[in-house]
């Protein structure tokens, strides 16, 4: 992992938080960052790169915070896509950029078109970026346990062959999410997770409630990459619930119980 130092505003003072994963620095003409929450414009619970358009935020903040992870990601300039995300399997392809209001209902895409950022959004749930350089064809996808579960990570993969590449290049990251030690879930999840691979087991510790588990997401998320035969796997592991100063958290505004929450961005583009 690579943290990368930040922006410096006027006053000097570190403005924006990006990170990247080593292994996607490697692959040529592409571009990557796993964004936290500092360098934006938004005030209160949803201070400040809040660059999420379903969250009760101001929406002029939200555009400019999201012009100003594009202008971070490449200065020679971005268009962003974000879909609708639901916590399903469905994957599309991007031939040209759309309307943040037309999204899709969808948490995973691919392109190959150079200048176009898949940007996938979220609030303790893993990012995955994913690129092929020879093919020069990109993909994002957004991975709760329950989109992971239901294939998404498979479909992203699916969608990119479509355009050309070939899994045996592909080369995968996956970005902060909560840690095992803040998640903590009930039995039905183990459950559905067991049913669905035996090796699933192993990413669950007893909690000290009866009934329930700590979740280890973004180990689990690997697996399925490792699953879906891509060797070339890293993740980046900053809790996201933890980290209140850097990253935005669902669950730990639910129990602060809060009103809403902010969304980071995680974005993978060709050059």
């Amino acid at each position: 992992m690579r943290g990368a130092a930040g922006r410096v505003d006027t006053n000097g003072v570190l403005q924006m938080l990006r990170l990247a994963a080593s292994n996607l620095d490697l692959v040529r003409n592409v571009a990557h960052a796993f964004f936290g929450r500092r360098g934006g414009v938004s005030e209160g619970i949803y201070s400040s790169l809040n660059c999420g358009p379903g969250s009760g935020d101001d929406g002029d903040r939200v555009i400019e915070n999201r012009r100003r992870a594009m202008q971070a990601l490449s200065p020679a300039g971005a268009k962003l896509v974000t879909l609708y995300q639901v916590h399903g399997r469905d994957a599309v392809a991007v031939h040209e950029p759309w309307e943040t209001a037309h999204a899709p209902k969808a948490d995973a895409m691919a392109t190959n078109v150079p200048g176009t950022a898949l940007g996938i959004l979220t609030a303790d749930c893993a990012p995955i970026l994913l690129a092929d350089a020879e093919a020069r064809v990109v993909g994002a996808a957004h991975a709760g346990w329950k989109g992971a579960a239901a294939g998404v990570i498979e479909s992203a993969i699916g969608a990119m062959e479509r355009l050309g590449a070939r899994r045996d290049r592909l080369v995968a990251a996956i970005g902060p999410s909560i840690s095992q030690p803040s998640y903590e879930v009930g039995d039905e999840i183990r459950t559905v997770l067991g049913q669905a691979h035996s090796d699933n087991e192993k990413f669950f510790t007893q909690s000290s409630r009866a009934g329930h588990w700590r979740f280890d997401l973004s180990s689990f998320a690997q697996a399925q990459l490792k699953r879906a035969r891509i060797e070339n796997t890293l993740a980046v592991r900053p809790c996201t619930y933890l980290q209140e100063s850097d990253f935005f958290s669902y669950r730990r505004a639910t129990h602060r119980g809060e009103p809403d929450y902010g969304r980071q961005l995680s974005a993978i583009m060709l050059l």
